[in-house]
């Protein structure tokens, strides 16, 4: 699906996203990934999402977001409770969704100009 134009902001923008791939500024990844409005981690060294952990995200919480938008991929699950309460302790702004809508909520929080960044499995 085709998200939108790519804008010649310089920032991140995902602007498209299907089965098995996510575009950033028109790129095709086909890994998961972590983006921000200025950094992209692409491939984001992440494990199989049953074995993911709170240490799998070092990489992106060095780049200090205000929120985490998280694609669990095609279809919508929430990862290991203690994930979700160590980005609560850490201050951080954590939503769980399908690969699909988190792609659509990154953008919409990019163009507001927050501190947001993805971490997306494809």
């Amino acid at each position: 699906m085709k998200l939108h134009l790519h804008d010649a902001s310089g920032q991140n923008a995902i602007t498209g996203h299907g089965p098995g791939y996510i575009q950033i500024n028109g790129a095709r990844m086909s890994q998961p990934l972590i983006v921000t409005p200025d950094t992209l981690i692409s491939p984001w060294a992440a494990p199989a999402f049953e074995a993911l952990r709170f240490a799998d995200f070092s990489e992106l919480l060095a780049l200090k977001p205000a929120l985490v938008v998280f694609g669990s991929g095609a279809t919508f699950a929430f990862p290991a409770t203690p994930i979700l309460a160590a980005f609560s302790q850490a201050r951080i702004g954590f939503d769980v969704m399908d690969t699909a809508a988190a792609c659509r909520t990154y953008n919409v929080l990019m163009s507001e100009g927050r501190n947001v960044a993805a971490a997306l499995y494809v």
